[in-house]
């Protein structure tokens, strides 16, 4: 496949790293300062799938050299908070087959892709595998907590195709699979992450601390309820029938393996870097006001997270 990766973070080298040692073309996008320290178009990947490296065929700083450039696949892999922006630069692109995989955190990114390019060229991706990006082109995967699932939640891609592009990123060592239910799926993260990620960077600890400790796990589990009163009243389908049922799968299941995780929110907080919040926390705040819902512990959150961003960051 031609594959563009549109964010060299640590989710976006690790793709561009492992999809190009499989054989396929690959371009990149990335911001400009960082073109300098990839002109060499190297990238690697360690950690626990073993140590890889690959010359990318195009690293760039705009869509604008890639016109002419025709793709199956563009993977986005920037932070929800740039999405709008770059599927507005990469709209010229997705023609044809092409297809656009959301491959982020948070809620919301499906719909701005989708409500650009259209359904029939969007796919979803619940992505559960974590990384620490080292330098520019240099990831390191430091936990996985189940494969990649991939679907298109209106249906609107043929089934074979998407199975294809998971067979294709499976191939490459990325462990992925084809999913009917990816709604459900990614509301599964969206609880996991708005669960662990805000409170891992606000108290700076790992998420095997947070479910210990009875008052954090007290604080999650009002997080967990919200989110299900909010998925309910909007009729977004979950995977789990009660609070109670998906959070003995949370701390039994899925906690343990990545106990020893720091969120990425923490490591962009301690780099003065904005954070993901508005997709996590934030959009159940948002939905739970479209239906007159409360949810006074996600908003804490939220309010908390803002507040020791701009507190890091040195805004009022």
């Amino acid at each position: 496949m031609n594959i563009l990766i549109a964010g060299l973070g640590a989710l976006g080298t690790v793709h561009a790293c492992l999809l190009k040692k499989a054989g396929h073309t690959v371009h990149a996008l990335t911001r400009e300062r960082y073109l300098d320290a990839l002109r060499d178009r190297r990238v690697s990947v360690s950690g626990i799938w073993g140590n890889h490296e690959a010359v990318l065929d195009g690293v760039h700083a705009s869509a604008e050299p890639l016109r002419n450039t025709t793709f199956d696949l563009i993977i986005l892999t920037v932070k929800s908070f740039d999405t709008a922006q770059a599927i507005g630069q990469l709209r010229p692109l997705v023609v044809g087959d092409a297809l656009v995989l959301c491959a982020q955190n948070g809620y919301g990114n499906y719909e701005t892709v989708a409500t650009s390019v259209g359904r029939e060229h969007t796919l979803l991706a619940r992505v559960i595998f974590g990384g620490k990006l080292h330098a520019p082109g240099k990831a390191e995967v430091t936990v996985i907590a189940d494969s990649t699932r991939i679907g298109q939640p209106d249906r609107a891609v043929p089934q074979e195709r998407i199975e294809r592009i998971a067979a294709a990123i499976d191939a490459a060592g990325i462990p992925a699979a084809f999913a009917g239910n990816i709604t459900a799926i990614l509301w599964d993260k969206i609880l996991y992450n708005a669960a662990l990620n805000p409170l891992g960077a606000i108290l700076e600890c790992s998420y095997g601390r947070l479910a210990d400790g009875p008052d954090t796990r007290a604080i999650m589990d009002q997080v967990i309820d919200e989110i299900f009163l909010v998925c309910q009243a909007h009729g977004i389908p979950l995977a789990w029938k009660t609070p109670e049922e998906y959070r003995t799968h949370f701390y039994a299941r899925l906690v343990p393996p990545t106990a020893a995780h720091f969120p990425s929110m923490y490591y962009d907080m301690k780099a003065c870097k904005r954070v993901e919040i508005d997709a996590l926390n934030g959009a159940v705040v948002r939905l739970a006001r479209e239906k007159g819902l409360p949810a006074p512990v996600n908003e804490t959150i939220v309010r908390l997270v803002r507040t020791k961003a701009a507190i890091c960051s040195g805004r009022p």
